[in-house]
This record gives structure tokens, sequence and C-alpha cells, in this order.
């Protein structure tokens, strides 16, 4: 069943940033709302009303330096005439009247306008109650100016210290009022940074894991098809060599045969003609024809598929093709065995061997030289097979698309065997395959 091409993983990867992007965005909003709160209730309320209150501090300071004058005065303890008292209550008025001004600029929103003005009241009261005492002590009359302080002077003061009191103990509430709020803003924040960092991470993470799974199944897709592209080319690869081997034996079994019954029978009718006769020399200029013909059948059927290889197994094969390879190219081979050579016939056998073919006939096509080593080292689990020559080596961008190369990459891989290409120092290419002669592609 074909198998649907694996889609692409940006349509994931795009709404977990969106997810991402939309929960930091609510976030920010959300703090920097929560922000501009703690900045209103922290310059508008706390700021504010401490500056107040440090207003009610100055007036009531100035209340007390007011009563204690008082009291001096209506007691008569000291020996200055009451007139003496009026530039210290002059001072204290134009303070109190400046922090007054102040204070009214400073007024925290928890204010009434009915205390505001309950307060005016009391404080222009006071200063009328004080007018009248100047007014009795410039005419003489000390001691109905004390009994003023005494009665009403004194009761508007009090009256005057108390209210200021009650603003500052008014003050001191909103303040711890606007403390609590400040804090409960801050668990707040708190507690929604805490669930950002949740969606996040589970954004972060439910969008990892869609893209690994997305990324485990392409690879498990690619490689099901890289199986299927193996088992395809063993196949084409095994239906290659069978078409070679028939072919081979054709040609040695059908056009050998015929061609030797052609000569044996132009032999026969040579020696039927005269001596000296001119159709007995043209045909044996046919019968050499014949012969050479059946010579290149040979060649051709040795080269789709030589006999050794099935008779004598891959040990006498590479022998047999380094020989046939030195004559046919005048290239050197030095060959080089190593270990005890088990049979190996088959799979491993003609794999093998078509890779020492496709090696060698890349020397002589690519390397520029004239000489060539085969190292083969046998041992009982595996086969290891070394071509090298120091000609041009490999090109920086190796075409290991090329046919030679791709098939030489498949048949170790059919072999369950490895193959490297390398550059040899000093110039130079070395062709390295490994096989192993147990299992899959072993002993047949």
């Amino acid at each position: 069943m074909a198998m649907m091409p694996p889609r692409t993983p940006t349509l994931i990867q795009l709404l977990g940033l969106l997810v991402t992007l939309a929960a930091v965005g609510t976030f920010s909003v959300f703090t920097l709302r929560q922000v501009e709160d703690l900045r209103r209730l922290g310059s508008d309320i706390v700021d504010r009303n401490r500056r107040d209150s440090l207003q009610l501090i100055r007036i009531q300071d100035d209340v007390a330096q007011i009563g204690l004058a008082l009291r001096d005065m209506a007691e008569g303890a000291e020996p200055y005439p009451l007139e003496a008292y009026r530039p210290q209550f002059q001072r204290l008025r134009e303070d109190l009247q400046n922090a007054l001004q102040l204070e009214a600029r400073l007024m925290p929103a928890t204010r009434t306008a009915a205390q505001q003005k309950l307060l005016e009241t009391v404080f222009a009261r006071f200063w009328g109650a004080v007018d009248e005492l100047w007014q009795l002590a410039g005419e003489g009359r000390t001691d109905a100016a004390r009994a003023l302080i005494r009665t009403r002077i004194e009761a508007e003061r009090a009256t005057l210290a108390t209210l200021i009191s009650r603003l500052l103990i008014q003050n001191n509430e909103a303040e711890a009022a606007a403390v609590e709020e400040i804090q409960a803003i801050h668990n707040k924040v708190e507690r929604n940074l805490y669930m950002m960092l949740i969606a996040v991470l589970a954004a972060i993470t439910i969008t990892g894991s869609l893209v690994i799974w997305h990324d485990r199944r392409m690879f498990a897709q690619v490689a099901h098809l890289s199986e299927q592209r193996k088992e395809l080319a063993g196949q084409v690869i095994r239906v290659q060599e069978e078409l070679f081997r028939t072919l081979a034996r054709e040609l040695h079994d059908e056009f050998g045969q015929v061609l030797t019954a052609i000569g044996m029978m132009l032999l026969r009718v040579e020696k039927r003609l005269p001596e000296g006769a001119r159709e007995r020399e043209d045909l044996r200029e046919v019968r050499e024809i014949a012969n050479q013909t059946l010579e290149r059948v040979r060649g051709m059927s040795q080269l789709l598929h030589p006999p050794v290889l099935d008779d004598y197994g891959l040990e006498r094969s590479i022998e047999w093709y380094i020989g046939q390879y030195e004559r046919q190219t005048g290239m050197k081979v030095h060959y080089e065995k190593t270990g005890v050579a088990p049979w190996i016939g088959d799979v491993v056998a003609i794999h093998m061997y078509r890779i020492l073919q496709e090696s060698l006939n890349n020397v002589v096509r690519h390397a520029g030289v004239r000489e060539a080593w085969v190292r083969v080292n046998y041992s009982p689990e595996k086969i290891e097979m070394e071509v090298e020559d120091h000609g041009v080596g490999l090109p920086d961008r190796p075409q290991e698309s090329g046919l030679g190369m791709i098939g030489m990459r498949e048949r170790a891989e059919l072999l369950g065997g490895r193959i490297e290409f390398r550059r040899r120092p000093g110039g130079g290419t070395v062709v390295w395959v490994e096989a192993p002669l147990q299992g899959k592609g072993g002993r047949s």
C-alpha cells in the first residue's frame, strides 16, 4: 500500500508559536495594568496621604504651641502683658494659614467635603475668638481676656486639635488600606506570573511533543522507503546477475557450439580440396574468422559470468580475473592474500567479484597509472578486500551518484557489509570493502 507523504510540521510550529505569543501578550497587558494600578496607589494615595499627614502634623504642632501660650496667658504666671504674646500668635497664624493651603491641595480622596468645610470653619471661629482676645487686651480688660481664653478660645483650640487628630487617623487608615491593596495586587501578579509560566511551558511541551512525534513518523517513513529501495536494488541486481548468467551460458553453449561446428565443417571441406586450390585458401580464411569469433564469444561469456566463479569459488576467481585484467589492459596488479580462504560461493562471491571488477575498471578509466594493488584478507567471520592505486585520487566533490559507486554500495549493503572510498595520503584512491561470511549474504 502506498504511503502518504509526511506533512510539514510548520503548521504545528506556527500554532505553538501563536499560543505562546498569545499567553505572553495577555500576561504582558495584564501586568502593565497591574503596574499602572500600583503606580496610582503609590503616588495618588500613599505618597499623597503621607505628604498631607506631614502638613497635619505641622498644624498639630502649631496648635500645641498655641495651647502652651494660652495656658501661660490664662494663668498669668509670666510678668508680661497679654499683648506681648501677639507676635508669637501672628507667626503661628501665618504658618497655620500656609499649612492649611498646602494641606487643602494634598487633601486625600477619602476626605469628604463636609470634613474639609468643618476644618475651615473651626479655624475661622478660633481666630475670630483670638481677634476678640487682642481687642480686650488692647482695651486693658485683662480679666475679661483671660476669661475668654478659658471659655471659648481653649474650647475652640481643643476642637481644632481633636479634628486634626481624627484627620491623621483617617489618613493612616487610608494608607493602611492602600498598602493592603498593593499587597493584594502583588499577590495577584505573582499568581498570574506562575499561570503564565505554566501556560507557556505547556504550549512549548505540546508543540515540542508534536514536532518530535512528527519527526519520528517522518523518519520511520524514510527508513521504510530506504528498506524498500534496498529491496528493489537487490531485486534489480539479482535479475541483472541472472540475466548475465543466462547470456553467458547461451553464448558459451549455443553460439560457441555452433561456431565450433562451423569451424570443423570448414576444416573437413578444406581437406577434401586439392592442395594449392584457391578455394582452400578462402576456406582457411573463413575458418580463421570463425575461430576469432568463437574466442570473442567465449570472452564475452566469461566477462558476463565467469564459469570459474561457480566451479572454484571467489579466491580462484580473483586470481583468474587479475590475470585476465593484466593481459587485457597492460596494467600491473600486485595481489596480496592473507588468511585461509574458505570456499565462498554464489552470493558473496558474485558481489565481491563485481566490486573488484568495477574498482579495477575505475583505475584504468580515471587513475592515470599503470599499477594497482589488490589485498584480500580472509577470516572465519568475514572477508576484507582493498583495491589501491597511486593515481590522481578522488575529486574534491566526487560524483557519488555515479552508477559505478552506487552499484558497489548497493552490493556491499546487500551483503550486510561496509564499503569506503578513501583518499590515499600522497595521492591515489583506496576502495575498502568488508563483508560477513556468516548470516546475511554469507557462505552458500
